[in-house]
Formats: C-alpha cells, sequence, structure tokens
C-alpha cells in the first residue's frame, strides 16, 4: 500500500473535498479520486461518502483513520531519520574502553541541546573490531585508536586528541625511566596485538629493553589497578582519568591517537557531523 494514497485521503477528510485536497498536494482532482479508488479497491471499503462539491469520510473510513494517520505519520518519521541533512534517527557509535569514560559522558550532554532528535546506541569493543564494524556498515562510526596502517578508501579519520607514552609504576617507587622499573618490576603489557599496545612494544624494542611480561591486557583501567596494587610496572598512554603516571622523556615520540572512524558516504552526514562537533566540544584535550 502507497502511503502517498493514505496521505491524499487524509487530505480530503481534512480539506472537505477532492478539489481542495488536490490543491494543498499539488496535484490533479482526477489524481486524487483514482488514489482513494485504489485504496477502496485494496481495503474493500468505500472510503468517502461523495457529495456535491464536497466529500466526507464514511463510517468505515472514520473508523480507519486513527490507523491511517499512524502509518502516514510513521512513514513521514522514517523519511527524516533517513535523511542526510538532518541529525535525527538512531545512530550506532562504537568506543573502545578509555573512551567510553573520557569522550562518550560529555558527548551525549552536548548532542541533548545540539541534536536532541538523535539516539545514540553505544557498542563498546576494541579498536580492530570496531574498525572492521565501521567497515562492514554494522556501526556508523567508531571511537578508536588510529589504525596502523592507511585509512582504505571510503572511511576518513576525524582526529580527537593524542596520548604520549608514559611510565606507569606503583605509588612510591623511585623509578624514571622505563630501563629503571623494569630492572626491579615485571611488566604489565598493553596487548602488544592490540593497536594501543603495539605503540608501547616498539618504544621497548627501540631500546633493545625485553622486560619480564607478567600478563598481557587490552584494558588500561585493569593495567592502572594492577600497578597499583604493586605487583609490576607498565607503559601506556596518558589516557583520560589516568593517575599517577610519570611522563617519558621521550614519551612524545610514541603517541596513541584517538580519532573518530566514520564512512565517507553522504549517508548520515548532518548526524556524523552532530557526533563530532560534541565530541570536540567536550574531549579533555580534544
Amino acid at each position: 500500500m502507497d502511503t502517498r494514497f493514505l496521505e491524499s485521503l487524509l487530505a480530503v477528510v481534512d480539506h472537505g473535498s477532492i478539489v481542495a485536497a488536490a490543491q494543498a498536494q499539488a496535484l490533479t482532482p482526477a489524481a486524487v479520486s483514482q488514489r482513494i479508488q485504489v485504496l477502496e479497491r485494496d481495503l474493500g471499503q468505500t472510503l468517502l461518502e461523495r457529495r456535491a462539491n464536497a466529500s466526507a469520510p464514511s463510517a468505515a473510513c472514520r473508523d480507519l483513520l486513527p490507523a491511517m494517520r499512524r502509518i502516514v505519520n510513521q512513514a513521514q518519521e522514517l523519511k527524516r531519520s533517513a535523511d542526510p541533512a538532518v541529525a535525527q534517527g538512531v545512530f550506532r557509535l562504537g568506543a573502545i574502553s578509555t573512551l567510553l569514560t573520557a569522550a562518550v559522558p560529555g558527548m551525549l550532554i552536548a548532542l541533548r541541546q545540539s541534536a536532541p532528535r538523535l539516539e545514540m546506541q553505544i557498542t563498546p569493543g576494541s579498536s580492530a573490531a570496531l574498525y572492521e564494524a565501521v567497515r562492514s556498515g554494522e556501526l556508523n562510526a567508531a571511537l578508536i585508536v588510529a589504525p596502523p596502517f592507511p585509512t582504505p578508501f571510503g572511511l576518513q579519520q576525524h582526529p580527537l586528541r593524542s596520548e604520549p607514552l608514559c611510565l606507569l609504576t606503583p605509588e612510591g617507587h623511585p623509578a624514571r625511566s622505563a630501563e629503571e622499573a623494569f630492572t626491579s618490576l615485571p611488566h604489565i603489557a598493553y596487548d602488544p596485538e592490540s593497536w594501543g599496545g603495539q605503540i608501547a612494544s616498539r618504544y621497548l624494542a627501540d631500546r633493545g629493553l625485553m622486560p619480564q611480561v607478567l600478563c598481557a591486557l587490552d584494558g588500561l583501567e585493569v593495567i592502572s589497578d594492577l600497578v597499583a596494587s604493586g605487583i609490576g610496572a607498565s607503559l601506556v598512554p596518558e589516557w583520560a582519568g589516568l593517575q599517577g603516571a610519570r611522563p617519558l622523556p621521550d614519551g612524545a615520540g610514541y603517541q596513541r591517537r584517538l580519532i573518530l572512524l566514520t564512512p565517507t558516504s553522504p549517508d548520515r552526514a548532518a548526524a556524523r557531523e552532530a557526533v563530532l562537533d560534541a565530541l570536540l566540544s567536550s574531549l579533555p584535550g580534544g
């Protein structure tokens, strides 16, 4: 059933005649009349009581009017949600754990003001998994670590912030360098398979350091808690909320870059722009 035909019927009901409805819809009276005849055949009901220069809904039509209006409103809402120039509808965003706490709350607060009709669905995950979800179209965008390879055609990186590598040791430990820290403490490694962890691994490799690895984790909050317990040291990016980390003299040369990854297609362009603006306005150091 074509919802445009329902719109024509509702226009006749609201304006009182086929002629007036045709004028309101920029159609000919014959076209409006034909649409209503098609509806009457589809529904098996007489929908209009036709009089000279006027039309009124039949009893059957009056019973169906609430459902017809709901269908038309839902169809119009669907069209608006799909409009790339309007920031509304459901937007599926992925985010790594540190950005879930550092960026997402402020972003959501900002979006309540700038795009109140945008409904956010947030999916946590690793950078690699969220990257694939954006590439496949499962997600509209993702807050991730910049991938260690060129961005392929069809995807775009929006820089948010950079985080230099730093040294994380238990409170009161005197070490000022990675060499000193790993002389007496095992390494709680930022997972070398993760994109962020590859940066820390490169730092160690460039200096010929091979500390004893206690464990490897792709969770900076857990790494921070383990170091605070006194059982080891770690090399981690200086992420928002990190406490007690010491800057490395050359840590700025090993930075984790955080980005918003999006498709380059025009679909959902206004929603993506609203999300990016909200992130940049609320992310510490963004």
